[in-house]
């Protein structure tokens, strides 16, 4: 994916959803961070491309962690589950998302 303008779909594929935890909320009211999962194949610069598209807003930096799968047992079958990707997005000073009037 480029750093031009996304396509709807393209937006939709790497940011999956917001991220709304305790954690995440202390982030954003310290931090004035924003948590988002997004694809597994995402990098930096899609991440940023898409929240600034979509949000309109400005990205200050984009921070990506490999969330790896928790091994769980099902029964007496050991199951493991999908590893993940979150982006860690700090906004520059006057910006902020509103999750609600998220029009991709």
């Amino acid at each position: 994916m480029s750093q031009s303008k996304l396509s709807k779909d393209e937006l939709y594929k790497v940011i999956i959803s917001p991220i709304v935890t305790e954690k995440s909320t202390r982030a954003a009211e310290h931090h004035g961070q924003a948590v988002f999962q997004v694809a597994n194949s995402a990098n930096r610069h899609d991440v940023k491309a898409a929240v600034e598209q979509a949000f309109d807003v400005e990205v200050e930096s984009v921070k990506i962690l490999n969330v790896k799968g928790k091994t769980k047992r099902f029964g007496n079958a050991l199951g493991k589950r999908n590893d993940r990707k979150k982006a860690y997005i700090r906004l520059k000073d006057g910006s902020d998302i509103d999750f609600t009037e998220f029009q991709a």
